[in-house]
């Protein structure tokens, strides 16, 4: 999988791509997204549904800590701010996990709403895992799901890019870059599982994704771990609620190639380098 990263050396990695350190979210977006979520707007829930009241303050306290935004509700223009100590933090958290999994063999599920960025993570990530003898599911290959969009509603289709869920527009084939569509929503998710259980075959025992993916499995009592940016909050309340095993806090929409470290330094946290 490539040389080992040492922490520092990541840690200005981070920085350097965007990553973590100041990032591209800006802070109205993830202001605006957390007053969203504190009115249960479903188009930020991705799935969850929180056991108790979530306040505006709440969720900003809870991106402070998590994320290392800004608490303060004053601070309302510019660049928002991740810590790269907890990234780091979190993806040491994210390998264990991985580890804990690849120790029993347990059947996994990856998924994106995000191919266009983090395919190529997830499906180190599902190459991985596959050679340590963990089943990588592909339940509802080909399915359509119909999915809200700002254009209203759209048919998309679910497809498997080496070993990685995600979802296409109708008639295209090939590349991610070809019509993988980015997608917040739960449906797909809940779309595998229901036939994965209808087939009678294996459910996963752990979901490894973003967005909807591992909110959406969360919520159905799957353990999930997963990379979230600063304006998502739905899954670090996840994590808070213990319905997520680990959230990586990272900016989710740099370029692909900058998320190769991160793979390396996780399977070698997670012993699963070759």
């Amino acid at each position: 999988m490539g040389r080992v990263w040492g922490i520092g050396e990541l840690r200005g990695h981070l920085i350097e791509a965007g990553l973590a350190g100041t990032i591209a979210t800006t802070r109205e977006q993830s202001l605006r997204r957390y007053r969203l979520f504190a009115a249960r707007d479903p188009r930020v829930l991705l799935g969850l549904d929180p056991e108790r009241d979530w306040s505006f303050g709440d969720v900003l306290g809870l991106m402070g800590q998590k994320c290392g935004v800004s608490a303060d509700p004053t601070h309302t223009s510019g660049l928002d701010v991740i810590d790269p100590d907890r990234t780091i933090a979190a993806l040491d958290a994210f390998a264990g996990r991985l580890a804990a999994a690849a120790g029993r063999r347990a059947p996994v599920l990856l998924g994106t709403g995000h191919p266009h960025r983090l395919l190529d993570f997830y499906a180190a990530l599902a190459d991985a895992l596959s050679s340590a003898g963990c089943p990588v599911l592909t339940s509802a290959y080909g399915h359509r799901v119909d999915m809200a969009t700002r254009f209203g509603v759209r048919t998309r289709v679910l497809d498997y890019v080496r070993g990685v869920a995600l979802m296409r527009e109708p008639g295209v084939r090939g590349a991610p870059s070809e019509g993988g569509v980015h997608t917040h929503s739960p449906l797909p998710v809940r779309a595998v599982l229901e036939a994965a259980a209808r087939s009678a075959g294996p459910l996963p025992e752990l979901v490894v994704g973003d967005h909807g993916w591992v909110c959406g499995a969360g919520q159905l009592g799957i353990e999930a771990i997963g990379l979230a940016d600063s304006d998502d909050p739905a899954p670090f309340v996840g994590q808070a609620e213990g319905r997520l095993s680990a959230v990586v806090p990272l900016d989710d929409a740099v370029r692909s190639a900058h998320y190769r470290p991160l793979v390396h330094y996780v399977l070698n946290r997670a012993r699963l380098s070759r």
